[in-house]
């Protein structure tokens, strides 16, 4: 399975280790709090919004480096928007490996 990183970031801060620390910061607050608002919308059953959140939930997954998780999410997202669930464990499964990569931060 594919394996997040911090390439991205690296270039993105061009070797500003404040920068990238910020960077970094801001996945760490946010990305929890978008997938715990993913699963609530999700197990609501309310899939257009789960499917939002999916949406912003694909760029950190980008951000991080993990490109076929960038392709399953958007895979996900578009089968959410039609009430159908392809991709979900595989999705769920991106979520779980980045949870875990941002405990080691």
């Amino acid at each position: 399975m594919e394996q997040p990183n911090q390439t991205y970031i690296d270039n993105l801060s061009g070797g500003d280790a404040s920068f990238k620390q910020q960077l970094i910061d801001v996945i760490k607050k946010e990305f929890p709090e978008e997938q715990k608002e993913y699963f609530n919308n999700y197990n609501a059953q309310n899939f257009k919004l789960a499917a939002d959140n999916v949406h912003k939930l694909k760029h950190k997954i980008s951000i991080l480096g993990l490109e076929k998780g960038y392709e399953v999410a958007v895979n996900y997202e578009n089968s959410l928007l039609e009430s159908k669930f392809d991709y979900k464990n595989e999705f769920e499964s991106i979520l779980d490996t980045i949870t875990s990569y941002l405990e080691t931060l």
